[in-house]
């Protein structure tokens, strides 16, 4: 029993565990029957914290809008920032506009862009990245803070280890990026040797919606896999 908690706290705290599990349960299922319809689509990663009239916001915005005019839907995570500029984009161009909510403590709120029938509120982290993998086509990775990250090294993480599909992986903004990609090239792969000689191939960094559509429409063209469930 841990420290300072009586016999009866214990035990409703593992009650409390075990009835968890319905509540995943439901997440999961709600998910999956909302996300099952809503065809092609690729995941915008990236800041809560982009203002409408920064660069990034406005790239993302643009990525979106090309993205949907290819016949792509864009999932993001719902909330401001990034995220609401690339709901917002896909709306631009009258595309699907997916959103995966989760509520946080300063910075997270549904933005106004979603399609209403694909607006989703999660409680738990992993159901929600769950979803993001699942259903998405390929992985554009804004600037973002430890949220994004997150995200990209569970993208990369689950086509490194063969346990999903190789889809497209695309950071945005070279400058933002170059110093942790020339950390994974160096130190991880070169000097200790953590990660294999081609793992940062895994990913493509771009500076344009453009290049962000071509890579996509490229791996496509050339992959057995095709851009559907």
């Amino acid at each position: 029993m841990k420290k300072g908690l009586k016999q009866r706290d214990w035990n409703e705290i593992k009650t409390n565990d075990s009835w968890s599990i319905f509540k995943i349960m439901g997440e999961f299922v709600q998910g999956f029957e909302t996300l099952q319809r809503i065809g092609p689509c690729i995941s915008i990663y990236g800041s809560a914290r982009m203002s409408e009239d920064s660069v990034v916001y406005n790239q993302s915005r643009e990525v979106a809008r090309q993205l949907s005019e290819r016949g792509y839907g864009v999932i993001t995570g719902g909330g401001p920032g990034v995220m609401e500029a690339g709901n917002r984009g896909a709306q631009d161009a009258g595309g699907t506009s997916v959103g995966l909510n989760i509520e946080l403590p300063f910075e997270q709120h549904n933005n106004p862009y979603i399609d209403p029938d694909k607006s989703i509120d999660f409680d738990y982290f992993f159901v929600r990245k769950v979803m993001f993998v699942k259903y998405s086509q390929g992985f554009v990775v804004m600037p973002g803070g430890f949220g994004t990250l997150d995200e990209l090294f569970e993208a990369l993480t689950l086509v490194q280890t063969s346990k999903v599909e190789p889809v497209p992986i695309i950071l945005f903004d070279s400058k933002f990026w170059s110093g942790l990609v020339d950390w994974m090239r160096t130190t991880l792969s070169d000097q200790y040797k953590t990660i294999s000689p081609g793992d940062p191939d895994l990913f493509h960094v771009v500076d344009t919606a453009e290049e962000v559509v071509k890579v996509i429409d490229d791996f496509y063209s050339k992959s057995l896999l095709r851009p559907n469930f």
